[in-house]
């Protein structure tokens, strides 16, 4: 039996430039952290005697014969990737909802190869498994995805992330004094929608739209270095919160899919009750809405969004881990 715990990410700034369509050419950057709430997948190999080779839990009860019959996407190309001997059992359990821009699909990627590897008694780099997340959710599942998610749940931490191709990317830690990640954290405020979205067709749009707006893109890259000198020096951090919202209104730009008008209200309404900026986590549509609000507006905030559900969170630094191992003697 082995336990895999995989961290979800929040991204900042640079969100969009993670496509090779665009770094390849441009190059890329993205400002981001992972939190302490997880993904957590446990697996164990079955006993050769039963009826079904893979049992796989989520949302869901499968059992299958074969591995092309799973349904779960992730399961079955990572499996086939490995050509994963005998019969295992998945389960998985995550602390965040799916779909909500918080890199749910690419924590589980991460975990699960992490937990595959351990069964196989394999040790696997955080940059290996990185990128093999990356290929099996581009190349083989299909999904237009970014490479961001996979880099920063596997890695963990406060990063600046850099991409040029598709074989190099540089995890860059954040050095911030401690007083200003505790207030960073005082007065960040995670807000769950409660609006469902499947980000492929987001994601579609703004691939389309790459070299229409290149220079909004480029406009979002150059933002990360300036929350880098935010951060990192004497800056104010509400200056932070301040182009987080100058980042919103060109996100926004980037597709017409990216927000709504339930969206936009609840945004707006962010501001009238005192926040300095926020976006929306993930490519938008729904999920989570992540605000700045400085502390003395803290109280008025939660007060006029009583209704959501807010999300208290800290920053981690682990990444992906294997938590429990159990070893057990093979079948002969």
């Amino acid at each position: 039996m082995i336990i895999t715990k995989t961290p979800f990410r929040i991204s900042f700034f640079g969100g969009g430039t993670d496509f090779p369509e665009f770094f390849q050419e441009h190059g890329g950057c993205v400002l981001s952290t992972t939190i302490d709430h997880y993904c957590y997948i446990s697996c164990r190999k079955l006993p050769p005697f039963l009826r079904f080779n893979y049992s796989i839990r989520y949302s869901i009860t499968e059992q299958c014969k074969e591995i092309e019959n799973i349904q779960h996407n992730s399961v079955r190309e990572c499996l086939r990737y490995l050509s994963f001997k005998g019969g295992v059992e998945v389960s998985h359990s995550g602390d965040l909802p799916s779909y909500s821009g918080v890199g749910s699909s690419s924590a589980f990627c991460i975990g699960f190869l992490n937990a595959l590897y351990g069964l196989s008694s394999q040790m696997i780099s955080k940059r290996q498994v990185a990128k093999l997340a990356i290929y099996i959710e581009r190349e083989m599942i299909g999904d237009n995805v970014g490479f961001q998610d996979q880099i920063a749940t596997s890695f963990g931490g406060f990063n600046k992330i850099s991409f040029s191709d598709k074989d190099n990317f540089w995890v860059t830690p954040m050095t911030i004094p401690q007083e200003k990640i505790e207030q960073l954290s005082d007065e960040l405020i995670l807000i769950y929608t409660g609006i469902w979205r499947a980000s492929t067709d987001i994601t579609e749009d703004l691939l389309k739209n790459t070299k229409s707006k290149k220079n909004e893109l480029l406009e979002l890259k150059s933002m990360v270095n300036e929350a880098v000198e935010i951060l990192s020096n004497s800056g104010n951090l509400k200056d932070f919160g301040r182009l987080l919202h100058e980042s919103w209104k060109i996100k926004r730009s980037l597709s017409k899919k990216v927000s709504t008008d339930d969206m936009d209200r609840i945004y707006n309404r962010a501001l009238d009750a005192g926040a300095l900026g926020g976006k929306i986590c993930g490519a938008g549509g729904g999920g989570f809405f992540l605000f700045y609000v400085p502390r003395e507006n803290r109280e008025n905030f939660l007060t006029e969004f009583d209704e959501f559900l807010q999300v208290p969170f800290n920053f981690e630094n682990l990444g992906s881990q294997i938590v429990y191992y159990s070893a057990t003697k093979p079948y002969q």
